[in-house]
């Protein structure tokens, strides 16, 4: 079955779950299809801290993939947004880029992730859900792939910047390595009042193309980043370090409030 083929099949399933009560009486908001190029960093703790609201901290994996991250940098080309109703978005597609920690609460215990900034292309996005996204006045993105005998290669390039100075940038060229499918259900918490939050449920397959603990065969041919400037630049100061390069070639996202 071909990749769109399989996205699509997948999407359909999902989309009826939609219409199906959700056993935890949620709502759905929205489900899409995309795709996504993840990078995994660890920045400064201290900058990271003043981002988190009081009994928050960083949930630090120990070992695994996502060892000694705190700091997400997800590059999005949302392709195909639906309502609650199954009916396309007023806007169904959209590129972003957000930053997202893997949080804990020191007393309830409770696990997941805040979102603390972000870059849109739509001004309507902003500042969105979370009261974190910026609109991009620069929010370019574009994706190659070609295949020649029984290797895929491919390339991506992302920008995003704002007025007052805050960017994210990334340029990637990969040999298609296989992707492991997975899924999740995630709680996202709203760092201004984390008694909100939203669930996000997910399809998807992973590409991890080079990380500095798995040590997977290494599929990364060119990378570079640019960040920071205004609300992030303390993130990212010169001492950061990327730890895991993660393509996303499908990823099937179902948005839901309690």
């Amino acid at each position: 079955m071909s990749q769109r083929n399989t996205v699509a099949s997948l999407f359909a399933v999902a989309a009826l779950s939609m219409a199906a009560p959700a056993a935890s009486a949620q709502t759905v908001l929205e489900q899409a299809a995309e795709h996504r190029f993840q990078i995994d960093f660890r920045v400064n703790d201290a900058a990271l801290a003043t981002l988190l609201p009081a009994g928050w901290e960083t949930a630090i994996a120990p070992q695994g993939p996502a060892k000694d991250a705190n700091l997400r940098m997800i590059f999005i080309d949302r392709m195909a947004i639906v309502g609650r109703d199954g009916k396309p978005a007023a806007r169904p597609t959209a590129r972003l880029v957000y930053l997202a920690i893997p949080v804990k609460n020191a007393a309830s215990g409770a696990t997941g992730q805040m979102i603390v900034h972000g870059l849109t292309e739509h001004a309507a996005d902003a500042p969105g859900a979370f009261g974190v996204y910026q609109h991009a006045t620069t929010a370019k993105m574009s994706r190659t792939a070609t295949a020649s005998g029984g290797a895929m290669t491919g390339s991506e390039d992302w920008e995003f910047a704002a007025a007052s100075g805050e960017r994210m940038e990334a340029h990637v060229e990969y040999e298609r390595g296989p992707a492991t499918r997975g899924g999740a259900e995630v709680k996202f918490f709203d760092a201004r009042d984390p008694s909100q939050y939203q669930v996000f449920r997910t399809e998807q397959a992973i590409d991890i193309m080079r990380n500095v603990t798995t040590n997977p065969p290494d599929h990364v041919k060119k990378f570079s980043y640019k960040a920071g400037g205004g609300k992030i630049a303390a993130l990212f100061d010169g001492t950061e370090k990327v730890l895991s390069w993660d393509s996303f070639p499908w990823y099937i996202r179902t948005v839901s409030a309690p």
